[in-house]
């Protein structure tokens, strides 16, 4: 009884459900699951979660020590070789890859999801790609996030948060970022006018032919002795690799060409349709990763055979709707298009008419300020030309001045030249008249030297004589009385004579200092008038000084 109630026990505290956290491409989901539920019931969930119609494309991919495995539908999720973490993580993914995405993908959240992979795939390098694809791949990624190319809001750097090329390609060229981002935004700026979905569409439509687009890689060898070998599984078919080279197979499979696809443990067998060619078989080390190739390959080869069948009546469903939610969305994108048209040119309108605005008020600014300039330019003119005329006023009164200083300098310069003449005429007759008197001075001088001469002779004669008249006394005394009476009268009558003489030389000597001292005088204020000096006051000679002359003397002798 008591082993009963400890089974009892344990199993009322073993948990009815478990977590379960599901990571997609864009989004974290944690879901709470029941024990009994199957992988198929989870799948279900996670999809109407996702709103995921076209589920054959999906799965849900767990890792298992060194690999990876996919849920199976049809079994208990617990009872397959999950992580016993809680909660228990699921990557929702792609498992199988469409021939042509554009006819397959018929839902936008299909699209999407396989957008965000297989560009998630080409960065991680999983699938390899060249440059020039990978800019082109980056412009249309741009479209999508960002919409179409507006250079005044998407300016240089609105990438550099943005993971767009594989590492591979930025290290292959010396370039630096802005000019990654200048390639791609030039690729970028055409794509105006392009929907999101349309953006990853031609994303997706470019990806697909990429050599390792939707091909899943495992290591085979073609025995158990022979040189390791990659076994590819697509939408086509199998392809065999060189382990250096998943560019070009050397073997290909197609899904039309085989027959049978199986396996016997790590042995695989692919037998050709066609009965003449030989059987391929392969190994592989592993028997989980087997398991796995064979789903891939029976997963591929139903799709495959599927593409070429009758759509059922869920997928015709799902194409009408789609192509009508497509033609919807471009009448709305049409619709949006026209007015967003309408209302750029609006704003272009509203902004012509601010700008017309803003330069109609900057013309009537500029034409009030031209006016008021132009008064106070009026107003500075008027003022200007009343000066002018003042001015012009004045100007004529100083050129009448002016002229009749003129008049004056030549009526003076007439009047100064006649006179020059007239001082140059007198100068000439003074120094005439100088020279003249310096003749006459001359002369007179030479009169008086001879009268000094005659004077000093008569003086010497009256000196003999006195000296013989007394010698004469001496000699005769009687002939005293007559001596003395002769003496008398010689000396009465020639001292008389004599005196006469004597004055009227003196006057005619002094008129002729006087006459020559005026001549002199008139020839010096001539000179000093002609040079321009003052005239200076007449020579006034000293009351003290004389000048004697004395006339010759003629002595006459009585009888």
């Amino acid at each position: 009884l008591a082993s009963k109630m400890s089974i009892l026990g344990l199993k009322k505290k073993q948990p009815k459900t478990f977590k379960v956290k599901v990571i997609t491409m864009d989004a974290e989901m944690e879901f709470s699951c029941e024990v009994k539920w199957k992988g198929k019931d989870l799948f279900d969930l996670v999809c109407r979660t996702v709103g995921l119609r076209e589920t054959w494309f999906f799965g849900l991919r767990y890792t298992v020590k060194d690999t990876y495995a996919w849920l199976k539908t049809e079994k208990r999720v617990l009872d397959q070789e999950v992580p016993k973490d809680s909660p228990i993580t699921f990557h929702f993914l792609a498992k199988f890859f469409p021939e042509k995405v554009e006819e397959e993908l018929v839902q936008e959240i299909t699209q999407h999801l396989f957008f965000l992979q297989v560009k998630k795939q080409i960065l991680d390098e999983e699938i390899f790609c060249s440059p020039e694809a990978s800019v082109l791949l980056a412009s249309y990624a741009v479209q999508a996030k960002y919409g179409d190319y507006e250079p005044n809001f998407h300016k240089p750097g609105f990438l550099a948060q943005d993971e767009l090329l594989p590492k591979r390609v930025l290290m292959q060229y010396q370039m630096t970022a802005d000019m990654w981002e200048e390639k791609i935004t030039a690729w970028y700026a055409e794509h105006r006018g392009i929907a999101r979905d349309e953006a990853e569409m031609d994303y997706l439509k470019i990806a697909q032919d990429l050599d390792m687009y939707g091909v899943s890689y495992f290591a085979i060898t073609q025995n158990k002795r022979d040189t390791d070998l990659l076994l590819g599984v697509d939408a086509q078919g199998l392809h065999i690799y060189s382990p250096n080279s998943k560019l070009n197979p050397n073997k290909s499979f197609p899904w039309s060409g085989i027959r049978n696809i199986s396996y016997s443990e790590k042995e695989f067998t692919i037998k050709p349709l066609d009965k003449k060619k030989d059987v391929f078989k392969f190994y592989s080390s592993q028997l989980r990763v087997n398991k796995l190739i064979l789903q891939l390959c029976i997963g591929n080869h139903d799709l495959f055979m599927r593409r070429r069948k009758v759509d059922s009546i869920e997928v015709q469903q799902m194409k009408s709707q789609a192509k009508e939610e497509k033609a919807r969305k471009k009448v709305e994108r049409q619709i949006l298009a026209r007015e967003k048209q309408m209302r750029e040119e609006a704003e272009r309108a509203k902004e012509e008419m601010e700008r017309r605005l803003f330069q109609l008020q900057d013309e009537a600014r500029l034409a009030n300020e031209a006016l008021l300039r132009s008064e106070e330019t009026a107003d500075l003119l008027a003022e200007k030309a009343q000066i002018a005329e003042e001015e012009a006023k004045l100007l004529a009164h100083k050129a009448a001045e002016a002229e009749q200083e003129r008049q004056r300098i030549e009526a003076t310069a007439l009047k100064t030249k006649e006179e020059k003449r007239l001082m140059e005429q007198k100068m000439r007759e003074a120094e005439q008249l100088a020279v003249k008197l310096v003749e006459q001075s001359e002369r007179r001088s030479k009169e008086a030297d001879h009268l000094k001469q005659d004077l000093t002779e008569a003086k010497d004669a009256e000196r003999r004589a006195k000296q013989k008249l007394l010698e004469i006394t001496k000699t005769s005394y009687p002939l005293f009385p007559f001596l003395m009476t002769l003496r008398s009268c010689v000396n009465k009558t020639d001292s008389k004579h004599l005196q006469d003489q004597l004055k009227e030389l003196k006057s005619e000597i002094e008129s002729l200092k006087l006459e020559e001292q005026q001549q002199q005088a008139g020839v010096y204020s001539l000179r000093n008038e002609a040079r321009g000096y003052p005239p200076e006051p007449p020579y006034m000679p000293h009351s003290n000084v004389r000048t004697t002359y004395m006339p010759s003397l003629k002595i006459r002798i009585c009888s």
